[in-house]
């Protein structure tokens, strides 16, 4: 097993290396590029996914590596369950993106040249793959600095679009920022103990003084939760992943993003065999205040992708719920409850993998047919695309965490680890815990409202615009992408006991404690409960309860209006023709919920009204009202921040004033600087 998994991992890696380094040799025919270069990320992907999965049902940890004379340089790489599943991740979104994007690319082929992105396309899914097996730091950064670089490189791609790049330039400032403090936190492993190797991190974490630890702790948060998109550092989320094409853009959200999760597991979890107890109470209130304010600033958005974009803040906020509470659990000792949280968490990573990226998907068709992201301008699309609104709807169901959908089973793994630390002695723990429960309700309740708005306004009612009364649906390839990821969404949902099994072996191999030796969770053949008959869950039975009523609801109705005569009339306007402007629309919706939430939120509405005569005001020609979300975080700390930077940089600019005798006298001085402080610091 170990050498399958060494081989498809290998095997991935080259068949991506071809597709990058064959489509730049082919960049002058999109064509032959896009055959070249999609065929290879698929191949790709689909070894990357059977490595991944070699590794979590053999049960094993594979570790190999490639020794140079110089040290530093050595390549280490090691795969167990946890990086299996990332891997799974990793090739099953890829290859189904690459599925979908076959067709999705080829509208953009007499724009640009496809050679240049499926160049990036396949580096951005090779770093991905290098990101979780990566054993060594040095070998790590270059990895994740690939997959920044690829990335940015696939959010500027539509270069021409003013937006697009606005928003590559906010993605590589963060990025790099956030690079930063990874570096910083690889520098204090590597004064403590003498070596880049994760292995070495592992066992000897313990030699860290507290200081350092707290420095790494925070140095993780900052620079994994900005990759993560965790509140305060999402800013480049939202505006990154609507610039990108909208595979990439579900790559980007998908999986990308939990690569910043990733590390969070491996840096608390497998290089500390203790955490503070701060740690875990700082990312638990992190994923509360991110899974609330992520679907508030959702509601407010307009544009579908943006939408989608915020529902991923807020998705990672649920995840990180679950990672709070089990390093909470773990550093009081109730290492049960913190299986049961992290097996919840890794479960989420997956399903919000798979139906963020079936909801970017059908966004992508919807704005391929109608060339607009604007959700005011849909509307009566689902008569027009049917199979897109009916896989836009099971993604709608499943992040709302409604049955039979995927996203229930693990949101309520993740109620049932908040409602263990109820049960905990204190009040601060009690409190803490409630204000989770209390977020992750509300979030679910708020999604579900979002929901409602996006498919409502964007496939009901009839058309509000030429492009969308215009529009049809998706080619084979991007319909069988999304519907394999509708598939998958239920399929998890249905068999939640023997998903929710797979993960606490995973989270077993993490955490280093079993259920085995603490019951926390009985399985059954088709259910499970959780702590000591506390809940319980069969999504078998509520599948099928739930078929046999909308089953039993069907028959009836068709048998009491099957026999009545349907007919249609003009519907009475009161003397007004109805047009489709007459509709409620996505700002019309969102408008009293907003105003709920106005005292934690900054947003901006402004009316225009058009009169038939200036001088008479009773006669309106047409009014409209635009709601827009100012984000506090840019407005109160980035912009700020921005301000100072550049007062700074003008008065450094003096310096730069284009006499070389003075750049020469710089020098000079410098030089001596440096020979003053070499002679004076052996003395000291």
């Amino acid at each position: 097993m170990e050498l399958f998994l060494t081989q498809m991992l290998e095997f991935s890696l080259v068949a991506m290396l071809y597709g990058g380094v064959g489509s730049l040799v082919l960049l002058s025919n999109n064509r032959f590029a896009l055959i070249w270069g999609s065929t290879f990320a698929f191949i790709g992907s689909l070894s990357a996914m059977a490595s991944g999965f070699a590794a979590i049902f053999g049960m094993q940890t594979a570790s190999f590596h490639a020794t140079t004379s110089f040290a530093l340089l050595s390549l280490s790489f090691r795969v167990d369950q946890l990086s299996g599943i990332f891997l799974v991740i990793i090739g099953a979104v890829g290859a189904l993106a690459t599925l979908y994007g076959w067709s999705y690319m080829k509208h953009n082929g007499d724009t640009y040249r496809l050679g240049a992105f499926f160049a990036s396309y396949n580096l951005f899914l090779a770093s991905m793959v290098l990101v979780v097996i990566a054993n060594q730091a040095l070998f790590f950064l270059l990895a994740w600095e690939l997959m920044a670089l690829a990335s940015y490189f696939l959010v500027v791609f539509d270069h021409r679009n003013e937006e697009s790049v606005k928003a590559g330039y906010i993605y590589f400032i963060m990025t790099h920022v956030a690079t930063a403090f990874i570096i910083l936190l690889s520098f204090i492993f590597y004064h403590t103990t003498g070596s880049l190797d994760f292995d070495v991190w592992r066992a000897e974490s313990g030699s860290l003084t507290a200081l350092s630890a707290t420095l790494v702790f925070i140095f993780a948060l900052i620079g994994f939760g900005t990759k993560a998109g965790i509140i305060p550092v999402h800013v480049w989320l939202p505006a990154a992943h609507p610039a990108a094409p909208s595979h990439v853009s579900a790559l980007m959200s998908g999986v990308m993003i939990k690569l910043g999760i990733y590390m969070f597991i491996r840096v608390f979890f497998d290089f500390f065999l203790h955490t503070p107890m701060w740690l875990g109470i700082t990312i638990l209130l992190l994923g509360a205040s991110s899974s609330v304010l992520g679907v508030i600033y959702a509601l407010s958005e307009h544009d579908i992708k943006r939408l989608l974009a915020y529902h991923s803040i807020e998705n990672i906020g649920i995840i990180l719920l679950g990672l709070g509470a089990a390093l909470i659990f773990r550093g009081i000792g109730e290492n049960a409850l913190s299986l049961l949280a992290l097996a919840a968490s890794l479960f989420h990573v997956v399903n919000h993998a798979i139906f963020k990226s079936l909801l970017f998907l059908s966004a992508g068709s919807v704005v391929l047919t109608t060339n607009s992201r604007n959700m005011e301008e849909f509307g009566g699309l689902g008569k027009r695309m049917p199979y897109t609104a009916v896989f836009f709807l099971i993604g709608s169901i499943a992040i709302s965490g409604i049955i039979p959908f995927n996203g229930f089973v693990s949101e309520w793994l993740t109620f049932q680890s908040l409602f263990g630390g109820l049960a905990l002695s204190g009040v601060g723990l009690k409190v803490l815990f409630t204000l989770g429960i209390a977020s992750l309700a509300l979030t679910g309740g708020l999604a579900a409202a979002c929901f409602v708005k996006a498919f409502g306004v964007t496939f009901l009612a009839r058309p509000r615009s030429r492009e969308a009364s215009e529009a049809h649906d998706s080619s084979l390839l991007m319909n069988l992408a999304m519907g394999s990821l509708a598939f998958a969404a239920l399929f998890l949902g249905v068999y939640g006991a023997a998903a929710t099994r797979l993960f606490v072996r995973i989270a077993e191999s993490v955490n280093q404690s079993s259920i085995a030796q603490i019951p926390i969770m009985s399985f059954g053949n088709m259910g499970f409960t959780v702590r000591n008959g506390f809940a319980g869950l069969n999504m078998p039975a509520l599948f099928l309860l739930l078929s046999f009523f909308l089953l039993a609801t069907w028959l009836i109705m068709r048998a009491v209006l099957g026999k009545q005569r349907i007919s249609k009339k003009i519907t009475w306007d009161c003397g007004f023709p109805l047009t489709p402007r007459m509709e409620i629309t996505s700002t019309a919706f969102a408008y009293s919920l907003m105003t709920i939430f106005r005292p934690i939120l900054t947003y901006a509405d402004s009316t225009k009204t058009v009169y038939q005569d200036p001088n008479l005001r009773h006669f309106v020609s047409s009014q409209s009202v635009h709601l827009h979300l100012v984000d506090m975080y840019m407005k109160y700390f980035y912009f700020p921040i921005a301000r100072v930077f550049c007062s700074i940089a003008r008065q450094m600019s003096r310096i730069q004033n284009g006499y070389i005798n003075l750049y020469i006298l710089y020098v000079l001085v410098t030089l001596v600087a440096l020979l003053a402080w070499a002679l004076i610091l052996p003395q000291s």
